[in-house]
């Protein structure tokens, strides 16, 4: 079950359901990726130590040997590769459970292939897997850091840097809640002293360049922070 072969990275996909597999595999394919797949615990492990992934999207329910097991041997023996892992369950001790045994992020089902895609290149830059081309893709907008362009639509978005930097951060975290203060040190890292109205300034700026060219993107969660979702 080989692919593209154009090395941007090796990706085993283990779950033991043929839809999930073949929609996340397909989607990875597209993006450049060279995909195996597995759909028992077994077979993963086995499949890990011949292929050598940079990473896995794993299952957290599988037929004989549960993904947070799998992830456990793995790094055992002494595996670094980063793992996503696929989860039904939404309690917060079972995604807590996932990060101790391993596990670098987690995506809870029912999930969408674009914030698959994103998970996995946001894991791939901490764990240091070559990634030509840095390109990000969130429903119809495109961030590309090599050139260091933003398009929605096809038409390029003039953003200044810190723009950049902010929508970048948001990119690689698709639909998730970020606070202002999550936003601040990592995208601005405090070094203008810390003041919170900065966040607010620039999500404004960004919103009204990307809604120009579509539906709104970056919504306001009250009390909580902000998030990149192309829902509503």
């Amino acid at each position: 079950m080989t692919t593209t072969g154009t090395a941007r990275g090796k990706i085993l996909v283990v779950d033991d359901e043929p839809g999930i597999v073949d929609a996340v595999s397909t989607a990875l394919r597209y993006e450049g990726y060279d995909v195996l797949a597995s759909t028992n615990g077994r077979d993963a492990l086995t499949t890990a130590a011949t292929f050598e992934p940079d990473l896995i999207v794993l299952d957290w329910m599988l037929p004989d040997i549960e993904g947070i097991e799998v992830s456990r041997r793995l790094r055992e023996r002494g595996f670094s590769t980063g793992i996503l892992f696929l989860t039904a369950r939404d309690e917060i001790e079972n995604k807590l459970q996932a990060l101790r045994t391993g596990g670098d992020d987690y995506v809870t089902k029912p999930f969408s292939l674009a914030e698959i895609v994103a998970r996995v290149e946001a894991i791939l830059r901490r764990t240091g897997a070559d990634l030509p081309g840095d390109v990000l893709r969130f429903s119809d907008l495109v961030l590309d850091e090599t050139r260091h362009e933003v398009t929605r639509a096809d038409t390029l978005v003039e953003l200044t840097a810190t723009e950049f930097n902010l929508l970048r951060y948001l990119m690689l975290n698709p639909r998730r809640v970020l606070s202002e203060g999550q936003i601040l040190q990592n995208v601005w890292h405090y070094d203008f002293g810390g003041n919170m109205n900065v966040v607010e300034t620039y999500v404004s700026y960004l919103r009204r360049k990307l809604d120009a060219l579509g539906p709104p993107l970056i919504k306001t969660v009250r009390q909580a922070g902000y998030m990149l979702d192309s829902d509503g």
